[in-house]
């Protein structure tokens, strides 16, 4: 596995080195990225670690007090549309988080036997459902290089994060995700490839 110089989701160098280089903020990142831009979505990661005092930390953020949090995730700019909401599904991740891997996020993927018990472990995690744990399997795979076993199999079949390596991939990625949610509002049904 060999880790990026950065990601390109935030469309903020700081932000997308961060993303790259700390797992806990990628996994964030993930959670935070529903019903706003990618670039919202990500570069929260970033400005949470700012405002909890220059650390994100699984433990500190599963012990923060619930309206604390929320708090931070209010302060002006709020870092979701919904940041109470979201408040609530980054601290239930970081439980699972230190449960489950004593807090080290990359130990999901570091210690996976496999494609299936990857996913498997994923999808365990609250705020990630299918469409995330598959995202998050082809970035693993295409940006960060895991091989596992059986990969191949539980990678999606269709373009996602995991295919953006430059700030322009993001803008076609961007469009095609519009122009796919555009026809399924219109009644089509598109293939994805």
């Amino acid at each position: 596995m060999h880790a990026p110089d950065r990601l390109w989701y935030a469309g903020d160098e700081a932000a997308d080195r961060f993303l790259a280089a700390d797992p806990l903020a990628l996994l964030i990142g993930f959670v935070l990225d529903q019903q706003v831009t990618v670039q919202k979505a990500f570069s929260g990661p970033l400005e949470l670690q700012r405002r909890m005092g220059g650390h994100l930390d699984a433990a500190a953020i599963a012990a923060s007090e619930p309206e604390r949090l929320a708090a931070l995730f209010q302060e002006r700019p709020a870092l979701h549309r919904f940041p109470g909401a979201m408040a609530g599904r980054v601290q239930a991740l970081c439980a699972a988080l230190v449960r489950d891997y004593s807090g080290d996020a990359g130990r999901i993927w570091m210690e996976a036997r496999d494609g299936a018990d990857l996913k498997r472990r994923l999808l365990a995690l609250p705020g990630v459902g299918d469409m995330k744990a598959a995202t998050l399997v082809a970035v693993l795979a295409k940006r960060f290089g895991v091989q596992l076993p059986g990969l191949d199999a539980v990678l999606p079949h269709h373009p996602t994060l995991g295919d953006v390596d430059s700030a322009e991939a993001l803008a076609t990625y961007q469009a095609g995700k519009r122009a796919y949610k555009a026809a399924v509002r219109a009644g089509a049904t598109p293939g994805r490839s």
